[in-house]
């Protein structure tokens, strides 16, 4: 079960996608890149896409100039919320030295 958890929220940028789109609801790619400002726009594309393949996120494109690009969490990405949260909460504990 953790293997199988980990294949779906692992990779450099995932988890750090879901906990965004978790507290936004929607964003355009570029939203999403000012959040994370040490993520190329290649590999932060990458995650996304794999997210999407994965079924846990929702990529909507509008076909006008310049294209519009929207990302959300599915209903299965938003069962992830307690997941993401408590990765949230142990991070923000261990850069307080609480541990």
């Amino acid at each position: 079960p953790v293997e199988a958890t980990i294949s779906q929220i692992g990779g450099k940028y995932k988890a750090v996608i879901l906990y965004h789109l978790l507290n936004n609801e929607l964003l355009r790619f570029n939203e999403i890149q000012k959040q994370m400002p040490q993520a190329t726009a290649k590999m932060l594309s990458r995650q996304l896409r794999e997210l999407e393949t994965d079924g846990l996120v929702h990529r909507e494109v509008y076909p006008v100039v310049p294209p519009r690009t929207e990302y959300s969490l599915t209903e299965r990405g938003k069962t992830l919320a307690p997941i993401i949260n408590e990765i949230y909460d142990w991070g923000r504990a261990y850069m307080d030295g609480s541990f």
